[in-house]
Formats: structure tokens, sequence, C-alpha cells
């Protein structure tokens, strides 16, 4: 399952995601934020990862920065946020750290740009080469 969440300031990008989203037939459940109108991005961060964990799926968060709303992820067991600029990033971080979470630093990329890193983010499968493994290992310990 895939899940979705947004401040204020990742709001645009995040419904510009959930319309290609929509038009491939990829199902989605979205948290929020609904609106521009400013919110704190804790919250949003945490309904996100606690459905990403309790449901095994991955989860893509949409704030200005992207660091915010990973930091904010990071604090949950299980949990492995990554903050992604480009294709290239999201891949590895789904390779390399098995990230089950994107980041998205909306104020710093394109709405084609985000689109990328979310194809490549959900198609891109943890190989389970064994020095990913004990490096996740040990980062779970």
């Amino acid at each position: 399952m895939l899940f979705l969440a947004s401040d204020h300031a990742g709001y645009r990008l995040k419904e510009f995601i959930r319309q290609k989203l929509t038009e491939r037939g990829v199902s989605f459940e979205d948290f929020g934020s609904f609106s521009a109108d400013s919110v704190d991005y804790p919250g949003y961060a945490k309904k996100l990862t606690e459905a990403v964990i309790k449901n095994n799926g991955k989860g893509v968060l949409f704030c200005g920065s992207g660091q915010g709303m990973a930091i904010a992820a990071n604090r949950h067991k299980n949990a492995r946020a990554a903050v992604a600029w480009n294709a290239d990033v999201a891949r590895e971080a789904r390779e390399d750290n098995d990230a089950n979470i994107l980041s998205v630093p909306a104020r710093f990329i394109d709405n084609e740009t985000a689109w990328e890193m979310v194809l490549t983010f959900l198609s891109t499968t943890f190989p389970r080469e064994e020095r990913h493994v004990r490096r996740i290992k040990q980062i779970d310990d």
C-alpha cells in the first residue's frame, strides 16, 4: 500500500502526484494536508510513518526541503525515510538502504522531476545484497 502526506509547503506538489497516481490507477491513502494553509508537519509525518510500518507499505512525504518530514519519520523504529532530489537518488535510497519513505523537497524540484522520483521509488526493489542487509540491521539494532 502507498501512503501520501504533506505540509502546506508540499501540498501543491502532492496534489500533482495524486493526480498522476490516479491516472495510472495506483491505489493510495492520503493523510493530508488538504490545503495550502499553514500546518505543522510532524503530525502528518507521524500518521504516514505509522501506516507504512503497520502495513509494510511505502510512503511519500512532501514538505519544503524534505528534511523536516524525513527527520520526523525517522524517529520511528523500522522507518527508513530518505530525502531525494532526483530519480537517481531515489533509486539508490531503495537499492542501498531499503528506504520505505521518500521525502520530497517541494520548494526545490519541479513537478516532472518529482513524478520521475516517485515512479522510480515505487518501481525499484531492494536487492537484499548482504552488505546492505547487514548495514540496515546495524541501524535497526
